[in-house]
């Protein structure tokens, strides 16, 4: 009994460490970064480095490989949950198709998700579109 209770101290006892996980999806990339609370970048891996098709970029598969990488650095430099914030491109209403799988396998893979923030940049107003009083011909 006095091993058991030994063991169960020693997991109570584990720290936990907090990283920030920044994830900017778009139609044609998806790109994560990982950082400690302080801002510091601890990995960043992008779409891109995952395919060999540039179409495939931003696809959810893809973006589940990116999210595994980003949890084997976190793994290594001993974070056990993250702070999400999510970002689109400026002006669009929902993110790429890659967020949301990035966040489930993330989950899977025994992280803590303690917060999803969206961050997108939204236009307030800003510059007249172009394409004069009869609009824009196509």
């Amino acid at each position: 009994m006095t091993v058991n209770n030994k063991k169960k101290e020693v997991k109570k006892l584990k720290e936990e460490r907090i990283g920030i996980l920044s994830i900017y999806t778009t139609f044609n990339n998806t790109l994560m970064t990982l950082t400690d609370l302080a801002g510091n970048t601890i990995a960043r891996f992008s779409g891109g480095e995952s395919t060999k098709q540039s179409r495939l970029k931003a696809n959810p598969t893809i973006a589940m490989f990116v999210a595994q990488k980003i949890a084997e650095e976190a793994r290594d430099n001993g974070i056990t949950g993250f702070y999400v914030k999510i970002r689109a491109e400026t002006g669009e209403n929902n993110p790429g198709p890659g967020a949301h799988t990035a966040i489930k396998s993330l989950t899977r893979a025994g992280f803590r998700i303690i917060s999803i923030m969206d961050t997108t940049k939204m236009p307030r107003g800003g510059p007249k579109k172009g394409g004069g009083r009869r609009g824009r011909r196509v």
